[in-house]
């Protein structure tokens, strides 16, 4: 038994340190590869572009939204805009009588309602598109705020013919309003300025993003179209189009603000559906990613570190659960030796990632980056069993509904808020028990090895179980409601405005 616990301890502890050197290969890519060159020349004559705005219950940001979609510089005879509205809440009067005025102003805006909420935001995409001929896509998130130029910046790059997609970095709108927006800034700036760039340097495969970026219609369509069987249809759809030999761009000097979660309960549901949806798209995809002779290696190797990335949460707590026995048992020293060492590789090796993605944006946020690497370690640690229980989860296949971030919209009140987590913080707060526990062993049997693994990740789970907001989280205001109220608002019954 204790060499059976040995080899599946080294087994994890070499599955993580392979995770942390997957970072460095990327940055390397990085360093390696020169930037993108400047875009071509505007066309003679603008493409036609429709512009989504997928809506739900989104009444604290949907008229932000409609007005920055009202202020881009393009052609308004080369530009339709769909809100496709499957809102049950007061979302869709404030939306019909935004789009109202801004139709009167002789503004291309359709109110677009369905029937139901099939399909959810991919069912909505597919909706809209098949109503409109246009041969490019624009898709924004309801919170997100693109600059008047953002179609005249990135339409350009579709003069090439094999270009199926422009992706554009995010921006945040609230990232000082406390610790867990800045944190959650951190990881994003890392995910765009050095992931997305790097593979997209590179010729590797990388994903769009569900918003703040432009799909040539002819990938979506010779890929299959948008799809419903998994919660991050944008990374489905992505990897399909892909594998059909589309090419994506990353646009490095282009970003557009959005909205962070500023409470944990909305930060943890978004994380849980991007888990999951990841380990639905590996088990959609991945074979097919390694049975497509037409991917270059390099190629199908990003792809399948990106469908895995999310196998890190189990192996956190894994490692977890082995190293308090072997501290207990005293009898591998050797073993606990090798978790500093590799586990110092693999968060050295993340923390050198976030810090050069914050290059450039002054010495000020790098040294505030440095002293938040450490928190931003404990919060993924912390959110080891509710992501890695997603994730397994859409490895399995099962089922799962859409389940919308809650937006705020810079309100004091917010209208709407999170699920709640369920047994998970109860789970937490055990592991965060037996976390403390080792560390005491550790502490008292004179095996200091173990104690920086062991702390951080009782730390962790202690946060999160605990509920600390790591920010404010006002009460909600009057008529607010959970991100997934039931359909029975008077509201339902507003027709398109179209």
């Amino acid at each position: 038994m204790s060499l059976f616990v040995s080899i599946l301890y080294v087994s994890v502890l070499a599955g993580l340190a392979l995770f942390g050197l997957h970072r460095l290969h990327l940055l390397w890519l990085l360093l390696r590869h020169p930037p993108p060159p400047p875009p071509p020349p505007p066309p003679p004559l603008w493409p036609r572009v429709l512009v989504q705005l997928p809506v739900y219950n989104e009444a604290s940001v949907a008229e932000r939204s409609l007005d920055a979609l009202a202020a881009l510089d393009y052609p308004p005879e080369r530009l339709e805009v769909q809100v496709l509205d499957d809102s049950d809440d007061e979302t869709t009067e404030l939306v019909a009588r935004r789009i109202a005025a801004l139709r009167a102003r002789g503004l291309p805006f359709e109110h677009v309602r369905r029937g139901s909420r099939t399909g959810f935001k991919a069912g909505a995409l597919a909706h809209g598109l098949a109503r409109s001929s246009a041969g490019l896509v624009a898709i924004f998130d309801a919170d997100f705020v693109p600059a008047p130029d953002f179609l005249r910046r990135l339409v350009p790059r579709f003069a090439d013919p094999g270009v199926g997609v422009v992706q554009a970095g995010w921006a945040h709108l609230n990232h000082s309003e406390c610790l867990l927006t800045r944190l959650q800034a951190l990881a994003l700036d890392a995910h765009f300025r050095v992931e997305q760039a790097a593979r997209s340097r590179s010729g590797r495969f990388f994903n769009f993003n569900g918003t703040a970026g432009i799909w040539r219609r002819e990938a979506i369509e010779s890929a299959g179209g948008w799809a419903a069987d998994t919660v991050t249809e944008d990374l489905d759809l992505s990897l399909r189009a892909q594998l059909c030999g589309w090419r994506f761009l990353f646009v490095e000097d282009v970003e557009v603000p959005a909205e962070l979660p500023g409470d944990l309960d909305a930060f943890r549901s978004q994380q849980r559906r991007w888990a999951r949806g990841a380990g639905q798209t590996a088990r959609k995809l991945l074979g097919i990613v390694w049975k497509t002779p037409e991917v270059a290696l390099r190629a199908r190797l990003e792809a399948t570190f990106q469908l895995a990335l999310n196998g890190s949460y189990p192996l956190v707590l894994a490692l977890l659960l082995l190293t308090v026995p072997l501290v207990a048992s005293g009898t591998a020293e050797p073993l606990l030796l090798a978790q500093w060492v590799l586990f110092a590789l693999a968060s050295g090796s993340v923390a050198v990632f976030y810090l050069v993605s914050q290059r450039g944006r002054g010495p000020a946020r790098l040294l505030r980056a440095a002293a938040e690497v450490p928190a931003l370690f404990a919060l993924g640690l912390g959110l080891s069993i509710s992501n890695g229980l997603a994730y397994l989860d859409g490895l399995r296949g099962r089922p799962a509904p859409f389940v919308r971030t809650p937006k705020r919209g810079g309100a004091s009140r917010p209208r709407y808020r999170a699920r709640g987590a369920g047994v998970l913080p109860r789970l937490e707060l055990a592991a965060a028990g037996y976390a403390f526990l080792g560390a005491g062993f550790a502490l008292g049997c004179g095996r200091p090895a173990a104690l920086p693994f062991l702390l951080l990740v009782g730390l962790g789970f202690a946060c999160v179980g605990g509920g600390g907001r790591l920010g404010p989280a006002p009460p909600l205001g009057r008529g607010a409601s959970s991100s997934e109220p039931a359909p029975t608002r008077a509201a339902t019954a507003t027709t398109s405005a179209a």
